[in-house]
This record gives C-alpha cells, structure tokens and sequence, in this order.
C-alpha cells in the first residue's frame, strides 16, 4: 500500500470521527463500538458509490428509526455542504441562518457554517462598512444610536428576546432556543395547593379545642378553665401524578415536555411521573437524577415503544388497576400530556377515563396541538376523552406551562361537577369558546 493511500485511509478516517461526534452533540447515540462496525463496513462496500456510502453509515450509526431525518441532515450539511469548494458564491447570510434554522445544528458548527457560506470578496466588502460603525459616532447621530441599538438597553432587549421565546411554539425552536427553554424550565418554581389532612395541629386561632393542652395549662388554677388552646387542621401539599404521551405524533415536543416532568418532580413532593405509547411505564425513579439530561436518557433508554403507535385506553387501564390504588390517595391531581390521536378502542377509553376522573381529585388534560387558533379535536379519542376532562389547556410553548403553574396553585378542596349533565355543558361551552376564536 503506498503511502498517499494511507494518508487518505487515515483522512478518511479522521472524517468519520468527526461525523461521529457531530450526531451525539444533536443527539444520536454514537459510540467508538458503532464507529469500529463502521470501519469495518467500508471495507467491504465502493466508499465512491454516494448512495453506498450513505446506506452504510445509516445502518451503522443509527439505532432508532424516528431519527431518520436529523441524520439526514446532518449527512446533507457534513458530507455535502461542509467543506465544498463548488458552493455558490452569492450565498448571503441569509441563506446560512436558513439553513441554519432548517438543520437545527449545534453551537459548535453554526459558525463554521455561516463563515463557510461567506466568501474572501464579501468579507473584504464589509470591512470598510465594519470600520464605519466602529466610529465614535456623531453628535447627530445620536437619537439614531439611542433608537436602533440594543446595547444601549440590554436589559430590554433580553426581557423582550425571552418574551418571544415563551411565547414560540416548541415545534419551531432553534438549537439555542431549545437550550434557553430548558434554562427557563429550571428555574420555574412550583407550588402544588394544598390538601386537608385528619391530623390537627396547635394553632392560636384554630376552631378545634386542645383538650389535653388546656387541661395541662389549667392544672395550676385548680382545674378551673382559664386558658384555652385550640388546633386547626393540619395541611399537606397535593400528590401529583403525570402521564405523558410519547408516541410518534408527540415526538416533536415529548423531549422538552420530559426536561418540564423532571422539574416538577425535582421541585414538588408526592410526584409519579408514567409514560406511554403502547404501554404504560413508571419513570419516577429515572427522573429522580439531578441532571435533566441523565433523567432523559434514562428514560429513553427504558422505555420500549419510544415515538411508536399509541393505545391511550389500554394504558390507562393498565394505570387504574395497576397504579390508582397506589398513587392516587390523598387527593391527587393527575396531569394527561397527549394530543388525542389513539389507535385503540375508544370504548375502552370511556371507561378508563371515566374510572380515572372519579379516582383522583382533578383531572387536567394537556394538549400541545390546543396551542393553535384553528385546532378541534376531532379525533376519536379526543372526542372520547373531552366530556371527562376537568381542565382542558394547551402545552405548546412556555407561557402555556406558565398557565399551567398557575392553576396547579389555585386548586382548593371543592370538586368539580362531574355529573353527565354538567360534563355536557363543560363540552358545550368548551365548544362555543373556541368557535369564537375559529
């Protein structure tokens, strides 16, 4: 073998490194033991044949099939936009941030990118222009500076960047917007209501009276009742109990619906956290890791039926002969995250969701896809599952799981209606709510 073959065998190998490391930073599970397979692929396949290529690297790099589409992104960008010489020379900045957006690339390569798309002629265009601005500017320019520059109030323009973000759709977040999310999602504190207990404690202004209290203190008059001490019923904060849809139709928002489970569970006691697709699976434990990503990847990694097919009925039958018994005392509130779509029998639905409302304390439904003007659940299942529903809201973008904190909050003692008459009326003006909106 003559030496500008193995530099070339080296090169080559340097570059699948590379790409290696590229699809774990936008979350494909690459390793070395998927990278040697792959070595030893290529030996046996015409690394010149394009198509050859890309079906080798596909079946040793990727292990789930709902991933398909970011490794064909990042295949386009790595192999075939990269590092090519024959690219366009009026390719603008704008051009980069679209396919910047389109990709959703990570930090690292955003500038490679837009530096790569950027010829030698347009940077020696605006360096003038650059040197211009760089100027200290002039008297008259300065009610200019004071209107069009951002540095000149930081602060506002971060209030109003984060006030665009909770109000974007999780669908059509950025890289960095994703990371910001996940940022502001940490810093969200919850605050559960509170629930009665049997248990009384001591209270100055309490409405049960302390008989073994008032007889210890009266002890020194004689037995003559003087002083009196009272108790008040003692309060606890509410359980908690999250079911989470992660079938394929979820998958564009089940990831950053888990790093919104995991501060929940961190920030509240009493939390049960459940996901399903085709079947239910208990992942309190998993999201008991401090680190959000740990949790998430725990998570994917125990549960079987990830971005598949989606039987609502069947798991919430298995939750409330399984499960209810065990997490559902106390007066807790269970949280529903899914869009509706269920490929199973909507009569089993019925009875579940019924058995489930009936079971727990209040019964809260969320549903991303509620996030658009035009949504109507005319879905089986959604038409199934509304009549039972308590609270129907969205949970599309950070303002909706704003929402959501509030009403957790406010949640007291009484009970809502849930007699047929009043789950029609509930649907009905449900209904004419949203047809004034359409």
């Amino acid at each position: 073998m003559q030496a500008k073959d193995i530099e070339r065998g080296e090169r080559l190998l340097y570059r699948l490194t590379e790409f290696g490391r590229l699809l774990w930073e936008v979350g494909i599970n690459v390793g070395p033991r998927q990278l040697l397979d792959l070595t030893e692929t290529l030996n046996h396949i015409d690394i010149t044949n394009k198509e050859d290529f890309y079906h080798a690297l596909k079946c040793c790099l990727l292990g789930k099939h709902e991933l398909e589409p970011i490794f064909d992104q990042m295949f386009t960008y790595y192999w075939l936009v990269r590092d090519n010489p024959n690219q366009k020379k009026d390719a603008s900045k704008g051009a980069a941030r679209r396919q910047e957006r389109q990709m959703r690339l990570p930090p690292s390569e955003r500038k490679r990118l837009a530096e790569h798309l950027n010829s030698n002629e347009q940077r020696r265009e605006l360096r003038p222009e650059t040197r211009q601005t760089d100027r200290r500017p002039a008297p008259q320019d300065k009610r200019y500076d004071d209107e069009d520059n951002d540095e000149g109030n930081p602060q506002g323009a971060a209030y109003s960047a984060i006030e665009r973000l909770r109000k974007k759709d999780f669908e059509d977040f950025t890289w960095d917007e994703v990371q910001e999310a996940k940022r502001l999602m940490a810093e969200m504190r919850w605050n559960l209501g509170m629930r009665p207990t049997r248990r009384k404690s001591p209270s100055r202004n309490g409405s049960y009276p302390d008989m073994r209290r008032i007889v210890r203190r009266n002890l020194k008059y004689g037995a003559e009742l003087i002083e009196l001490t009272w108790r008040e019923t003692k309060r606890k904060p509410r359980p908690l109990v999250i079911i989470c849809d992660i079938s394929g139709s979820m998958s564009l928002y089940s990831r950053l619906l888990l790093h919104f489970i995991h501060t929940i569970t961190n920030g509240l006691l009493n939390v049960e956290a459940f996901v399903f697709g085709t079947r239910l699976t208990r992942i309190t434990r998993q999201l008991k890791k401090r680190d959000v990503d740990d949790a998430v990847r725990d998570v994917s990694k125990s549960v079987q039926d990830w971005s598949g097919g989606t039987r609502i009925g069947d798991a919430l039958h298995n939750f409330n002969h399984a499960w209810a018994k065990r997490v559902l005392g106390r007066g807790a509130v269970v949280l529903v995250i899914s869009d509706g779509w269920d490929r199973g029998d909507s009569g089993v639905l019925q009875v579940e969701m019924d058995r489930l409302q009936h079971s727990c304390h209040r019964l809260i439904w969320l549903n991303p896809l509620l996030g658009s003007p035009d949504y109507r659940p005319l879905t089986i299942g959604m038409k199934t599952a509304l009549p039972f529903i308590d609270n129907f809201l969205p949970a599309h973008n950070l303002d909706s799981l704003i929402s959501l904190g509030n009403l957790l909050s406010s949640i007291d003692d009484s009970r809502p209606e849930r007699s047929p008459v009043a789950r029609r009326k509930a649907v009905e003006a449900w209904s004419k709510a949203r047809r004034n909106t359409w």
